[in-house]
């Protein structure tokens, strides 16, 4: 039997509508019976195991996931990466503990890889009730710190491409101490996801110590090796900001989320929830600061929240701003939100 996702599939819609029934309790039944289908259809599909057990263990790590975030979703969370490899006596660990203890101070809760060096440290300093734990399987020993092990909010991936949607899709900022290629892969997935619109934007903040010289040289080479050669456009290096201390880092954090406090596409319109209301007049400046980014007679206004959000109750209370965003200079966009919090 050919089957589709539209409701054509006679008695097999039939028993899913009945497993519901017996199940109870299943949310948005429309996006579960998708689910339903596109298993049995891959089972259809393929006559190897390789393909369905790759399937099977998305399926169950990302329903994991988030399981371990639901109860957390009120909390802003900072994932920080960088090297396992860094010593406890090293001055960078301790200045990834000191990030760790005053992010958790500030309200937010960490997540890192769960493992040693820059992991521990992040999560020494945040304590086991303010840190997630998202740790890899790999061929050679790859242990939990003692931090999050057995902590409810550890979980470990067979998959690297699920362990990075965690961290991304999880996170509202995104802190970088040196590392090596898992922590420049980090800092380029994070990257190219921002620049694309793929990822709503965040701080993309790179900590190294004062005199340190790791990110100095990755930025030399991101602006003489891309910039310079057309690579990505000068206005994408705005995307993520270098400091050397865990003060600096967490002021740039809190000062992102000061008004500006999220974001959703309704149709071709962007809307940007604030904490603060801003004034048409405010408006009427961030559109002359801001016109190259918006489609040809498009305007900056502030309004409460349209009726395409009302799926949203929990943030029917946050002022608005809808801006005709064109979609393609995401650096720029980063710079609007700089500019609606720097404003009253």
């Amino acid at each position: 039997m050919e089957l589709h996702f539209t409701k054509t599939n006679g008695p097999v819609d039939e028993a899913i509508e009945r497993l519901f029934d017996i199940a109870g309790d299943v949310h948005h039944r429309d996006i579960v019976r998708d689910i339903i289908l596109a298993a049995l259809k891959a089972g259809q599909e393929n006559s190897g195991r390789m393909d369905l057990k790759i399937m099977n263990t998305t399926l169950k790590e990302m329903r994991f996931t988030a399981k371990v975030f639901n109860t957390y979703r009120g909390i802003r969370k900072v994932a920080a990466f960088g090297s396992a490899r860094t010593r406890p006596d090293e001055p960078i660990y301790h200045m990834a503990r000191d990030l760790g203890r005053r992010l958790a101070d500030a309200g937010f809760m960490v997540i890192t890889g769960g493992g040693s060096g820059i992991m521990q440290a992040v999560n020494e300093g945040a304590g086991p009730d303010r840190s997630f734990g998202v740790n890899i399987r790999l061929p050679f020993d790859q242990t939990q710190n003692p931090i999050v092990r057995g902590n409810h909010k550890s979980i470990t991936y067979k998959y690297f491409f699920n362990r990075k949607i965690a961290f991304l899709k999880e996170s509202d900022a995104v802190v970088l101490f040196p590392g090596g290629f898992g922590t420049l892969d980090e800092a380029m997935e994070s990257l190219t996801l921002v620049q694309t619109g793929k990822r709503a934007p965040l701080p993309l903040v790179l900590l190294d110590a004062p005199d340190g010289t790791y990110w100095t040289h990755w930025v030399n080479f991101i602006k003489e090796g891309l910039m310079d050669r057309g690579f990505i456009t000068s206005n994408d290096p705005g995307l993520f900001e270098v400091v050397d201390s865990a003060d600096a880092a967490v002021e740039k954090i809190k000062h992102f989320y000061s008004n500006y406090h999220s974001l959703r596409y309704v149709a071709e319109k962007l809307v940007l929830r604030l904490n603060r209301k801003i004034s048409q007049n405010e408006a009427d400046e961030l559109k002359a600061r801001f016109d190259d980014i918006l489609i040809y007679g498009g305007e900056i206004r502030p309004s409460g929240p349209l009726e395409q959000e009302e799926d949203e109750p929990n943030l029917s209370h946050l002022p608005r701003v809808v801006v005709d965003f064109n979609k393609k200079d995401f650096a720029r966009l980063h710079k609007l939100i700089d500019a609606i919090n720097g404003l009253g």
